[in-house]
């Protein structure tokens, strides 16, 4: 079966592609800093500067993830009552879990190109074109 013969359940757009792989990267990195203070002080309180930039790349992914199936369970941190680190993890601990689904649903091996690519609207329609 040809890739641009096959029909698939689940599929995006490249601009969507786009949010998520120029926002993951930097969520990785806050995600992996703030397990570290979780870790040393997770009853801390969260500066005001951090949930701000925490939010700034949450409020990124929500544009991607809020009509996934977990996006139901997303939400940003609480800036007005900030929250303690430990907090903070477990919120963005959901956020992860909602970007590896993400990826899962949209990432896929085409078989006879033997290539990963990501399942747009855009790359349907070039494989289709092609026929």
């Amino acid at each position: 079966m040809k890739t641009y013969d096959a029909e698939f359940e689940h599929v995006t757009t490249a601009a969507t592609v786009a949010i998520y792989e120029s926002s993951h990267p930097i969520f990785e990195g806050i995600i992996r800093e703030v397990r570290e203070l979780s870790r040393k002080k997770p009853e801390a309180t969260m500066s005001k500067s951090k949930v701000t930039l925490i939010n700034r790349v949450l409020a990124d992914l929500l544009v991607i993830l809020k009509d996934e199936p977990a996006g139901n369970y997303l939400e940003i941190l609480d800036d007005a009552a900030l929250p303690q680190v430990s907090d903070a993890v477990l919120v963005m601990v959901q956020f992860e879990t909602a970007l590896k689904a993400f990826k899962i649903r949209y990432y896929r091996l085409f078989d006879d190109v033997r290539k990963h690519y990501w399942v747009t609207e855009e790359l349907l329609s070039k494989f289709r074109s092609k026929k």
